[in-house]
């Protein structure tokens, strides 16, 4: 790729930056340098304004207050959430270069260079624009959401140029897995105030929590003070001859106060009730599917979800994975095959698109439904529970931010009561606040979840096994989960795959796909527990409690080594 950078060595400065919203500042006194070689990831929740701060740093937006200093002849290379395209093909906007066919091949977007701009999707708007910027000679790189709509390869190929690139970079993602693996300094936003850490995401983790346990013995040690001086005050009063109500008064408005209020209202709380599930979740035999005119998207797949199942699919973009997900949800009929739920399945699914959100109802009627009034008492606490708060349950799907729809289309499929859930690539658009605390929702959900994503943490934190769906339609398991997948996709000719659509055998081969998708299952329980007492062990010095965990752990570890002996020889008998 053609992204040689100069050889300056500090590109853009911001000095005493303020910035104003509409109802409060975005920054305040904000100080940063970028310089080549930096690599610096921007957070915070939606709205925060992480997309501010980037034009703030392209020159496309002016601040307040404070000044933007860019060296002299530092080229920039901006890659918009939302890219816009002058009228034209793909490759008009792209050049001829080799440089940029090059990078749209690796984006799987080849077949499309005739086409006409105006006619892309939102995903492969971003994909040609980012096949855009990293054939463009640049010093500095601000990237937008850059791997929203990508596939797994796409990703890996992402964090390769980003690794390999001289300039700097700064970008927003949500993508945990890429801000930890490419970023060596960490900008947070939080209610105006920006704080910069040294170290990728884990890092900013925490230093945050750091941050919020000083913040907190702070508030406990001033609000002692003030009651030891109201009491000293209180008891001295009766002796004096001038009473110091002004110390009292000042001392009882030190005990009013309240820290910052949170950026957001508590935790995400999404317990809820829902129907209990009996033996039988989904399954398909021998399914296919075919578009008119096309070849299959999806061919003889064979797939058992049963309940508490945890089901990752991942896949090239374009191979079939949401196709996939319509026929499990009989969204679509296969051509052949059958798909079956269980007599107790209660369904619900969350879409990419959105499209089924009327854009003029407003959240409150979208919650109650067509068969309440809005406003019911339990709807105004469940919109709480997801942050929908003070003008927003009043506001229409139109005027929602990204985040907040896809924030609204969790809220909605979750209040449905649902057993069995699918997700349909739910992090993109999604604040990390949001995305953990989903996470953390499903990791205690008890029912049964179907997600296709390509956030590797994500899928990681929420499926215990993985399939993949490739570009001629067939559908495979993928061995150790995502971190199979990962390893797969950095040496894909040193990894193998199984398949899941064997039925067709004789029955000792379905039994035996079955015990190996259990096997996968108990491993990833097995290895995350291994995860918890290592980190534990690592957190205590105490003698004592390393002795039981490190008894704990060589349990765990024992039972690690046995299930993947069974697993070593199922898996090539």
């Amino acid at each position: 790729m053609s992204l040689r950078a100069s050889p300056v060595s500090i590109l853009v400065t911001l000095q005493n930056v303020v910035l104003r919203g509409n109802d409060r500042p975005l920054f305040d006194n904000l100080n940063l340098t970028i310089s080549s070689g930096d690599r610096i990831g921007v957070v915070g929740i939606n709205g925060a304004g992480k997309s501010t701060l980037l034009r703030l740093v392209a020159g496309s937006l002016t601040p307040d207050d404070g000044t933007v200093h860019r060296g002299r002849g530092v080229r920039v290379g901006f890659l918009e959430q939302d890219p816009d395209f002058a009228p034209g093909s793909v490759r008009d906007a792209i050049g001829e270069g080799w440089e940029a066919a090059a990078a749209l091949d690796r984006l799987g977007m080849t077949g499309s260079l005739d086409q006409h701009t105006s006619s892309l999707s939102g995903g492969q708007s971003k994909r040609v624009a980012l096949a855009q910027v990293f054939a463009t000679e640049t010093d500095l790189l601000i990237l937008d959401e850059p791997t929203n709509h990508l596939d797994l390869e796409a990703i890996e190929w992402l964090e390769q140029q980003i690794a390999a690139f001289a300039g700097a970079v700064v970008l927003v993602s949500h993508d945990r897995f890429l801000l930890d693996r490419v970023t060596t300094r960490m900008l947070e936003i939080d209610r105006g105030a920006t704080y910069v850490h040294a170290g990728g995401y884990a890092a900013f983790l925490e230093a945050q929590a750091t941050r919020e346990e000083i913040a907190a013995a702070a508030e406990a040690t001033r609000r002692n003070l003030a009651r030891h001086e109201l009491a000293w005050l209180r008891r001295g009063v009766k002796a004096r001859s001038t009473k110091p109500q002004a110390r009292i008064d000042a001392a009882q408005r030190l005990l009013a106060a309240r820290p910052d209020a949170a950026a957001r209202d508590g935790a995400l709380d999404i317990s809820i009730e829902m129907p209990r599930l009996g033996k039988t979740a989904v399954s398909a035999y021998d399914v296919t599917f075919a578009y008119e005119g096309q070849p299959p998207t999806v061919l003889d797949a064979t797939i058992d979800i049963g309940p508490g199942d945890r089901l990752g699919i991942v896949g090239p973009n374009g191979a079939g994975k949401s196709t996939l997900l319509r026929l499990l949800t009989k969204q679509v009929s296969p051509h052949s095959g059958e798909v079956k739920h269980g007599a107790k399945v209660v369904l619900s699914h969350f879409d990419q698109n959105g499209a089924d959100l009327d854009p003029e109802a407003t959240v409150q009627q979208l919650v109650a439904g067509p068969h309440r009034p809005p406003g019911d008492l339990a709807d105004i606490a469940l919109m709480r529970r997801f942050w929908f708060t003070g003008a927003l349950p009043a506001s229409r799907v139109k005027e929602l931010s990204g985040g907040e729809r896809r924030r609204l289309q969790l809220l909605l499929a979750v209040a449905s009561r649902p057993n069995v859930l699918f997700l349909d690539e739910p992090t993109n658009d999604l604040d990390l606040e949001t995305l953990r605390m989903v996470e953390d929702f499903l990791a205690e959900w008890p029912g049964t979840l179907i997600v296709v994503s390509h956030d590797r943490t994500f899928l990681s934190r929420t499926t215990d096994r993985l399939i993949e769906v490739r570009r001629d339609g067939s559908v495979h398991a993928v061995p150790g989960g995502i971190d199979g997948w990962i390893a797969r996709a950095s040496a894909p000719t040193k990894s193998s795959s199984l398949r899941v659509d064997e039925s067709s055998d004789a029955a000792p081969t379905v039994s035996k796909n079955k015990r190996l998708r259990e096997i996968e299952k108990e491993m990833t329980k097995l290895e995350r527990k291994k995860s918890k007492l290592v980190d534990k062990l690592a957190a205590t010095t105490d003698h004592v409690v390393l002795k039981a965990l490190g008894d704990d752990l060589h349990s765990v570890q024992g039972e690690l080594d046995v299930i993947e002996e069974e697993w070593l020889l199922l898996s090539h008998d």
